[in-house]
């Protein structure tokens, strides 16, 4: 049968699978998401990217019969082009716009329910990305034809056709009003509405493989490729082809991500770093994060390869009262004014069992206060890679007593939802899941060491 390769895009590593009809993912190759410093600012190397792009696919389809692209990616990253490729590099969303530009922005911004997400940090929209490349090179963004987000970047250049599509410029954008289903004032105001091309759906097959791509891949020129879409929104969508609905799931990594079809957007409270995503077909999902894996990594320190925490030392940590009061990280967002403010109240941990069940009770804790902030009460499940520890789910659903939690092991989400894009359309049946149910847990002192800990991790907003 037909094979569907995906291209992830990830602020640090760039992945190629290959994924069957069900999106198990069969083979995966790696590459790093190189950056370059300025000038003209910090940019990734989509060139180098494209060529090890035909390497990788060249040595995929020599074991697989790949018959359709679709490529997924995070929601700050997108690319100017004309017709011939960039114009511009593509910045990296962690450079730091001039101060005059910051000004600027945040004055054509919007409504925080226009734009769907709080003004965020460096170049984290792609509205502000725009607006910074308009006003620095004037003479080249006039010169750009369509700004594309991450995978229709990538959809364009191996196809040729331009699109937009809802779940990308619903990511923290700026540029695209979820619930209303139309760009946001800051595109007419600007005039870019030129730039933005039309919108397709993220399972739509924009065309076929170019072929000149075809002949130095070793594909078929019938090979599709479709338009793309968001990496949270492609993991969310993994749930919604197995037929659920009134969900939150919760990614893990990096960053902890909550996406909701419960929250209505009337409930999304911009203090709290909500925002209004989309998914799919361009329906709203809610949404809360914190950047939770870094907070696990500033607790935990140096751990051994394939640690896992201990029952036993959870249990005394709990039962002592050894609290990680966040924010550890320069992330606030979840929690206002707590930036760099992390601390440990109690007895420090000793040694690197306890320092591990010390950030995994942090992550456990912040994930409980992202369903609380969304409203959650439904059907919850937990993936990513912190569900690799079997106590975080177990912590998470303890947190939670009465509430529906599930976990779920499949270690590549985002990819296997966006293969799972290729069958839309001819999908007959609910796609396969295979979730699980966390172990129950017995620890008595748990529901004060809560308590405490939302206490002082609130206490001192600002």
């Amino acid at each position: 049968m037909s094979r569907t390769a995906v291209l992830d895009v990830g602020k640090t590593n760039v992945k190629l699978n290959i994924a069957d009809a069900d999106g198990v993912i069969l083979e995966t190759l790696e590459t790093p998401n190189i950056v370059h410093p300025a000038p003209p600012y910090r940019h990734h190397d989509v060139m180098a990217t494209e060529k090890w792009l035909i390497r990788a696919l060249r040595n995929a389809s020599r074991r697989h019969d790949i018959g359709t692209i679709v490529a997924c990616g995070h929601g700050s990253g997108g690319v100017l082009v004309d017709e011939s490729g960039p114009v511009l590099p593509m910045l990296d969303y962690e450079d730091e716009p001039p101060a005059d530009i910051n000004t600027l922005y945040a004055s054509l911004a919007g409504t925080f329910r226009e734009r769907g997400s709080p003004i965020m940090r460096h170049a984290a929209h792609l509205a502000r990305q725009m607006l910074w490349l308009e006003t620095a090179f004037p003479q080249a963004f006039a010169r750009g034809t369509h700004m594309l987000g991450l995978p229709q970047y990538w959809a364009w250049r191996l196809c040729g056709v331009a699109a937009s599509e809802y779940s990308i410029l619903g990511a923290q954008s700026h540029l695209w009003d979820v619930p209303a289903r139309r760009f946001a004032p800051i595109v007419a105001a600007r005039g870019w509405a030129g730039k933005l091309p039309p919108l397709a759906p993220a399972w739509a097959t924009l065309g076929t493989l170019k072929p000149a791509l075809a002949e130095r891949t070793g594909l078929s020129p019938t090979t599709r490729v479709l338009c793309g879409i968001h990496d949270s929104s492609a993991n969310f969508y993994r749930y919604q082809a197995a037929g659920l609905r009134g969900l939150t799931v919760i990614s893990t990594g990096t960053w902890i991500v909550a996406l909701s079809d419960e929250t209505p957007p009337d409930a999304l409270d911009e203090a709290r770093g909500m925002g209004c995503n989309a998914d799919p077909a361009g329906n709203a999902l809610a949404g809360a994060l914190c950047m939770g894996g870094r907070e696990f990594s500033l607790v935990a320190g140096a751990q051994p390869a394939g640690n896992q925490a201990d029952l036993a030392v959870l249990a005394a940590v709990v039962a002592r009262g050894t609290l990680a009061v966040p924010c550890f990280s320069e992330d606030d967002g979840l929690l206002p004014g707590r930036a760099r403010k992390g601390h440990v109240v109690g007895p420090p941990p000793e040694g690197a069992p306890e320092r591990r069940v010390l950030a995994l009770l942090l992550a456990a804790l912040l994930t409980d206060l992202l369903l609380d902030t969304l409203g959650a009460t439904g059907h919850v499940i937990l993936d990513g890679s912190f569900c690799r520890d079997p106590l975080y789910a177990a912590l998470v659903a303890a947190l939670r007593p009465g509430q529906r939690i599930d976990f779920d092991l499949h270690g590549d989400g985002s990819a296997a939802g966006a293969a799972l894009l290729a069958g839309q359309t001819t999908r007959t049946a609910p796609a396969p899941l295979a979730l699980h149910t966390p172990p129950p847990l017995d620890i008595p002192a748990l529901p004060q060491y809560r308590a405490s800990w939302r206490t002082l991790a609130t206490e001192t907003e600002t």
